[in-house]
């Protein structure tokens, strides 16, 4: 019988740790749950709902509030509604970091994730998949790429969504989430120690996924 697989890649914002992890889990039937996704539903809610984010006990009661569901074909549902495309917008991005310093956000997050990975072969991305949430997972990959890279490619994903995109601003934000993200005091962003570090700057799509299915199989012959 095939032992169930989980694995972990983390990195800083738009290194395009989502993008691989969807493919990989495409080709290999796994389980792809976005973790960023459900913090940025947590930041999501709090804009709409004139929450400042930065009230961290004011946010801690939003949870009795959030019902976060993530589907197969990669929606994320927000109590009922498809927000797949909201939650992407920079300012949820930069309000997602602010509340995943706040430790009962985290708690309540990483406790959700947790029992959706043990429901058979994962994959998860984030911040703090490989040193927190899945300490124990079977494959570890810090995924990393230039800020210069980064910020092209969170500019040419907000023009295909018809989003404003001001190339400098983009950077300027992805340098700001990377000091917030490794600065945190709970669960920081950093490498795990038996993490392979795979620096995508100078690759395409398809070799990245190449490169992580490798991995996977490295794994399955143990």
């Amino acid at each position: 019988m095939k032992r169930n697989i989980a694995v972990a890649i983390d990195g800083p914002s738009a290194a395009g740790k989502s993008t691989i992890a969807k493919l990989v889990a495409k080709k290999e039937n796994f389980i792809y749950i976005d973790t960023g996704a459900m913090y940025r539903c947590v930041a999501y809610y709090c804009l709409s709902h004139d929450i400042d984010i930065h009230q961290e006990k004011d946010v801690e009661k939003c949870l009795a509030h959030l019902e976060i569901k993530l589907t197969q074909d990669n929606k994320v549902y927000l109590n009922g509604q498809d927000v797949s495309q909201e939650i992407r917008k920079d300012e949820v991005s930069l309000g997602a970091s602010v509340v995943s310093q706040y430790e009962a956000i985290r708690t309540f997050l990483v406790q959700s994730q947790r029992k959706m990975a043990q429901e058979g072969n994962v994959i998860l991305d984030g911040r703090d998949i490989g040193t927190v949430v899945l300490p124990d997972a079977d494959l570890k990959i810090y995924q990393i790429a230039s800020v210069e890279t980064r910020a092209l490619r969170r500019y040419k994903e907000n023009q295909e969504r018809g989003l404003e995109a001001d190339l400098e601003t983009i950077k300027e934000e992805i340098e700001q989430r990377d000091y917030q993200d490794m600065n945190r005091a709970i669960s920081p962003l950093k490498k795990a120690k038996d993490a392979i570090e795979l620096d995508t700057s100078d690759l395409s799509l398809d070799e990245v996924v190449e490169k992580v299915l490798e991995l996977i199989q490295q794994v399955r012959e143990g």
